[in-house]
Parts: structure tokens; sequence; C-alpha cells
């Protein structure tokens, strides 16, 4: 008779066989679905990328601790993710419509050093990120920023003023009266 906890701990040698076994063979399938889809399938390029990828790996994560779920169950579900991302991003480079659902446009909230309030309102950022995405890419203070742009993934751009930042401005979204325009 077990102690009560012990198969918290250890639950018996099987349980850490499949895990290793169906761990690697997973892990292989996961990485031979990656190879023939391209880097694409892993990129955070947007919300949509990066919820695909943490899909991924809770699914992975699942297939490997969950005894209700068959390896060839989990290499499905693996393998149907790609697929729908991969349709997707199929759909959004023919269909303008279709892209404008599915992603979104990064977003302004900075420019020539002075915050835009509104554009940072919208989007639920406050100052202090905007200061620490400033100080992070070596800017002492914003007048040497051209722009701060919130990216379709959640991370933030700096483009300094000596850059000649403009052009890489061309379609980031922003508010034309606050940004002076």
């Amino acid at each position: 008779m077990q102690k009560a906890g012990q198969a918290m701990f250890f639950d018996g040698w099987m349980g850490l066989v499949r895990v290793v076994v169906v761990g690697t063979l997973a892990y292989a399938a996961l990485i031979v679905l990656l190879r023939v889809t391209g880097k694409r399938t892993l990129s955070k390029m947007n919300a949509f990328d990066f919820v695909v990828t943490v899909a991924l790996g809770s699914t992975l994560a699942t297939v490997l601790l969950s005894k209700d779920v068959a390896l060839a169950e989990g290499v499905v579900a693996l393998a149907l993710l790609i697929v729908l991302q991969m349709g997707v991003a199929w759909a959004s480079v023919r269909s303008k419509g279709f892209r404008d659902l599915v992603k979104a446009e990064p977003t302004l909230l900075l420019h020539k050093g002075e915050m835009l309030r509104t554009a940072m309102a919208r989007e639920r950022v406050v100052p202090e990120e905007i200061l620490a995405a400033a100080r992070s890419s070596g800017h002492a203070g914003l007048e040497s920023i051209e722009a701060v742009v919130l990216e379709t993934d959640g991370t933030f751009s700096v483009v300094a003023s000596a850059d000649g930042g403009r052009a890489a401005l061309g379609n980031v979204g922003q508010d034309r009266a606050e940004a002076g325009h």
C-alpha cells in the first residue's frame, strides 16, 4: 500500500519512461513540422502568431504530461495548429480584408519627443513604459527620439531622430492632430 503523498513525488517508473519516450517522439515530430513549414511558423509578427507559438508549447506540454493524450493525437494537434497558422498567413497575404481582420497595425505613441496621450490611452500604455523603451534603446532623453511605436507583436520600437526614421514610419497608425500633422 502506498503512503499518502507518495504519488505526488513518484508514481512509478512507467510514468517516467512514458514521459521520456513520448516526449522525445513529440519533440522530434514538432521539429520536423517546424522545419517543413518554415521560419514563419514560429514568428512573432503579430498577436495571432504569438498565440500560436504559445499554443504549440502548451500542446507539447500536454502530450508530455497527460496520460490521457496519445502521441498520435498530440502530433495531429501540433500539425493542426501549424496548418491553421499557415492558412491565416496565406489568407492575410492574399486578402487585405482578411489581413485587417486578424492583424493589428502599429501605433505611434511618441512623436518628435512628445507623448501622444490619446494613442497611449487607447493602447493602455503608460508614460513609464515609453521611458523604459527609450532607456533600453540607449536614449537619455525623449528629445533625441523621432518616434516610439507599439508594434503589432506588442514590442516597442524606438526610432532616433538622426536615423531619418520617417520612411520606417510609413504604415504606423497615428492620431494626426496629436502628431502635429
